[in-house]
């Protein structure tokens, strides 16, 4: 068994809602492993430490474990996913410095940013997977397997959203 750490937001069913009220139930329905975030109405955050042979496993069952006790919580983002490069040096053990020179030293093949603006926005799974493979710098699995999955978790809810008839082939083909 493994313990992973990440963090899921979920929306409640109105921005009214005291997410107070959940605590205790979400506790007694398994997530004695999280510290649960209930700073804003109608919005409650879970920050996971759950031992699994997975971080997949891990990620869906705290989601199944929310969802007994908060059955309509809508899942806005799971994280670690959407970074910015002074919170992914962070994550990574590296200081903002070290991380501009490692990037600018790599820039060719440094990954793509989801988000170009000021500041960037990168998915940690990938800039991971490039310090491990391409620079050759030592990263945790367990890191870099939790967030596959929690980018893997936002995708989908994202492509649960769109229309059912979804992107048609013609602009699938152009962003792919």
């Amino acid at each position: 068994m493994i313990t992973y750490e990440f963090s899921l937001l979920f929306s409640l069913r109105s921005e009214q809602e005291d997410p107070d009220m959940y605590v205790e139930g979400l506790y007694e329905a398994g997530c004695n492993d999280a510290t649960i975030g209930i700073g804003r109405k109608g919005l409650i955050a879970l920050a996971f430490d759950r031992e699994a042979e997975s971080a997949t496993a891990a990620i869906e069952s705290a989601i199944r474990d929310v969802r007994k006790v908060i059955p309509q919580a809508k899942l806005i983002e799971a994280s670690p996913d959407y970074v910015g490069l002074t919170e992914a040096a962070e994550i990574a053990g590296f200081s903002r410095q070290n991380m501009r020179k490692i990037m600018l030293k790599g820039a060719t093949s440094f990954p793509i940013a989801v988000h170009a603006g000021s500041p960037a926005v990168y998915h940690l799974h990938s800039l991971l997977k490039w310090f491990r493979d391409v620079r050759k710098i030592h990263v945790r699995d367990d890191l870099v397997e939790v967030s596959a999955v929690t980018r893997q978790v936002n995708l989908a809810k994202e492509l649960s959203q769109l229309p059912k008839r979804g992107l048609s082939k013609r602009l699938r083909a152009l962003v792919a």
